[in-house]
C-alpha cells in the first residue's frame, strides 16, 4: 500500500507535523523520535514536515534555513533512519524533480497556491502534491488548483486550510470551506497552527498556540476533515522560524488523544 492509499484507508485521521524549519539535527531527530512513538501507539499515519528553505520571510534577517543540497540531505537521513514519510516545501520549478528524490509529498506554499507552473511541476514527478489554500482565495477558488495536479495525470492531491486574512495581521479559518473543499474528492486538511499566526507584525509573525488545541477539536467535529497539520517544537520560544505559534512537543499525545476521541464520535 502506497502512502496515498494508506492516507486515504486510514481508520483515524492522518498528521503532518515538525518544525517549521530545519534546525539543530539533535531537535529534528528528537521530535522524528516522539511522533514516530506517539502516533505508532495511536494508530495515525504520520508524516514529518520540515522545510528545507522558508522563502516567505517577514524580514530579511530571518533564518530562513540551510538550503536545497544540505536540507534534503537531512530529511533524507531522518527519512531512512526513523523510516518516515516527508513533506516539505517547494518554491521555484527546478527545485521539484529535486525535492522529488527524497520528500513523498511536495507542499506548493499558500502564497504560491495561483502559480500555475509551480504546481505543474510538482505534479510531473509523481509525488504527492499538498496545496496550501492562500490567505486570499476563497475555498471554492482551491478547485483550479487542483485541476492543474489533476491535468498532469496525477491524482494524488490534498488541499491544506491555513485561514484566510481579516484585515491586516490576522487570520481567521472559515469552517464552511471544509466541505466546499471536500467535494472536490481529495483529502482535506486543516493547518491548525498557521491558521493562528498573526502575520507580519513588526517584522515577525506573531501567533496564539494557545488556541490550537481548541481549534483543532472544532475542525475534528465536523467530521469533514482528513488530516491535521501541526508545528511542534521541544522549546518552542527558541524556534528559528514560527516560534509564537509552533505547540510545545510535549503537548502532542493528549492533543492526539482528545482528536482521536472526537473522531470516534463523529465517525
Amino acid at each position: 500500500m502506497n502512502l496515498y492509499q494508506k492516507i486515504l484507508e486510514s481508520e483515524n485521521f492522518f498528521l503532518i507535523a515538525g518544525p517549521c524549519v530545519i534546525e539543530d539535527s539533535a531537535i529534528l531527530y528528537k521530535i522524528a523520535e516522539t511522533l514516530k512513538k506517539i502516533t505508532e501507539e495511536r494508530n495515525i499515519p504520520y508524516i514529518f514536515k520540515a522545510s528545507y528553505l522558508k522563502a516567505n520571510r517577514t524580514s530579511e534577517s530571518s533564518y530562513s534555513g540551510p538550503g536545497l543540497d544540505e536540507g534534503l540531505k537531512i530529511l533524507e537521513k531522518i527519512k531512512r533512519e526513523f523510516e518516515l514519510p516527508i513533506l516539505t516545501d517547494i518554491h521555484q520549478t527546478e527545485e521539484a524533480e529535486l525535492v522529488a528524490e527524497v520528500a513523498d509529498i511536495l507542499q506548493i506554499p499558500a502564497f504560491l497556491a495561483r502559480q500555475t507552473f509551480l504546481i505543474k511541476s510538482a505534479a510531473k514527478t509523481g509525488k504527492i502534491v499538498n496545496l496550501k489554500k492562500a490567505q486570499f482565495m476563497a475555498p471554492e477558488d482551491m478547485k483550479g488548483a487542483v485541476d492543474k495536479v489533476v491535468s498532469e495525470e496525477n491524482t494524488q492531491v490534498m488541499i491544506t486550510e491555513r485561514g484566510t486574512s481579516f484585515g491586516y495581521h490576522n487570520l481567521v479559518v472559515d469552517f464552511r470551506g471544509f466541505p466546499v473543499m471536500k467535494q472536490f474528492g481529495y483529502p482535506v486538511v486543516y493547518d491548525v497552527t498557521h491558521s493562528l499566526q498573526k502575520p507580519s507584525i513588526k517584522n515577525v509573525s506573531g501567533g496564539t498556540p494557545e488556541y490550537v488545541p481548541m481549534m483543532a477539536k472544532a475542525a475534528m467535529a465536523t467530521g469533514l476533515i482528513d488530516g491535521i497539520f501541526i508545528e511542534t517544537h521541544p522549546n518552542p520560544e527558541k524556534g528559528l522560524s514560527d516560534a509564537k505559534s509552533m505547540i510545545n512537543l510535549d503537548l502532542m499525545g493528549q492533543l492526539l488523544d482528545e482528536l482521536i476521541a472526537i473522531k470516534e464520535v463523529v465517525r
